[in-house]
């Protein structure tokens, strides 16, 4: 394009060959009016000036941006402005990746779980949850696992439970989209709403034999011992160790403090096999929320509990 000059007129063979578009396809332009020609030979050949080249650039452009024919003309015969098209588009351009993040995180989960027919399309239809619907869905569970009649249960502690919500950004990414699926199915499963009831019923039970409970602006203490069990598992440090008996040590001191029970070798059996007893599902839907919302995740892994139920019992010796 260099050398185009205002003066010179190009046939649609020269066009082509500077634009890289065939002449098929500058013909149709031409023909329906799009980029017209400038002028024609005595033998009723067209030509193109310098404007037909850089409307045919603009064309193009514009065409492969995913602008319909239409369009183009109204851009071209300033009815709309580039601007105003190009954000029509780019609406849709992100409402299409939105849409293919969600197929993409089906299908993720579905090579990863080997599901069937239906359940795929169930996990479809959670992937298209607005918010609304999302909340409702947690909100239904909580409602479900805590409404056992007679259960002497904490209500800021449930209020507390379901007040995190999953909320999904407007520009998920396949990992968040993926976490939400897993979520929604795991709080729909029936067994780990049992499982959560009876977590429900032991807090009956302690509130009953009035024990204290541990408070929710105390979990980030609790988190901190389970992520330096992670740690220590990965970094190889053995159950029977100085080390692991200095962790155990702070774990017990915070628990004494918190259910006011004293430091025996009972209570260390016993914070054991709490730990031998977790359930990962638990753990697992706060780390999947923290997935979701962005938050700081604090995984505790089977090993990490295993360790520390080990740790403790080393130091009961």
């Amino acid at each position: 394009m260099d050398d185009v000059n205002d003066t010179a007129r190009y046939t649609i063979g020269e066009l082509a060959r500077r634009t890289g578009l065939s002449v098929k396809t500058i013909r149709f332009y031409s023909d329906t009016g799009v980029v017209p020609p400038t002028d024609r030979t005595a033998a009723g050949y067209r030509q193109y000036d310098v404007t037909a080249v850089s409307r045919l650039e603009l064309v193009r452009t514009l065409r492969e941006l995913g602008a319909g024919l239409d369009e183009v003309k109204r851009v071209l015969a300033r009815e709309t402005t580039l601007a105003q098209l190009a954000g029509a588009h780019l609406g849709l351009l992100e409402e299409q990746m939105r849409v293919l993040r969600t197929r993409r995180a089906v299908l993720r989960a579905v090579v990863k779980l080997d599901r069937t027919t239906e359940e795929v399309r169930l996990m479809q239809e959670l992937a298209k949850m607005s918010d609304e619907e999302r909340n409702r869905l947690i909100d239904e569970f909580w409602d479900e696992v805590s409404s056992e009649a007679g259960l002497n249960v904490s209500q800021e502690f449930t209020e507390w439970m379901r007040s995190a919500k999953p909320n999904l950004p407007d520009d998920p990414s396949t990992e968040q989209l993926e976490a939400w699926i897993e979520l929604a199915e795991l709080v729909q499963d029936e067994d780990f709403r049992e499982t959560v009831r009876g977590l429900y019923r032991e807090q009956s039970a302690r509130r009953d034999a009035g024990e204290a409970m541990v408070e929710q602006d105390e979990a980030p203490k609790w988190w901190a011992i389970t992520d330096e069990a992670r740690t220590s598992v990965e970094s190889g440090v053995a159950p029977d160790s100085a080390e692991a008996r200095a962790l155990v040590d702070r774990l017990i001191a915070l628990a004494t403090e918190q259910w006011k029970k004293p430091d025996t070798p009972e209570f260390r059996r016993e914070m054991a096999d709490h730990y031998e007893g977790h359930d990962s599902r638990l753990s697992r839907y706060w780390e999947l929320l923290a997935v979701i919302n962005d938050w700081p995740q604090h995984p505790v892994t089977d090993e990490a509990t295993r360790w520390l139920a080990a740790a403790l019992r080393a130091s009961a010796q």
